[in-house]
């Protein structure tokens, strides 16, 4: 296995590759534990209605594009990746739902 070095140390595409893949892997792993958020709220919310809050995503959409602009990222960018994640949020979240309340 490669070491990965920090950004600033890459000197080869082999280097920036391992960072990159090291930083799926993590990104995966949180998106596995926020999809499992995902699992309690379809688990918590009494009506299908409430898995889709617009207010609820308006509010990620700005905490997340308040959050690149401090670290320097456009805000614009990280709110349509963000967006695409909330709809595939509430997506499964809906699945789940269903799952749920058919599993009895």
């Amino acid at each position: 296995m490669i070491a990965v070095k920090s950004p600033e140390a890459c000197e080869t595409m082999i280097d920036v590759r391992a960072g990159v893949d090291r930083v799926d892997r993590e990104l995966v792993a949180l998106l596995v534990r926020r999809f499992d958020y995902m699992n309690a709220a379809a688990r918590i919310k009494t009506d299908r209605g409430m898995v889709r809050d617009e207010a609820r995503k308006a509010q990620v959409l700005d905490n997340v594009a308040r959050e690149a602009a401090t670290a320097g990222l456009a805000p614009d960018r990280l709110r349509a990746v963000w967006n695409e994640l909330v709809e595939q949020s509430i997506a499964h979240e809906a699945i789940e739902w269903d799952r749920i309340r058919a599993d009895g």
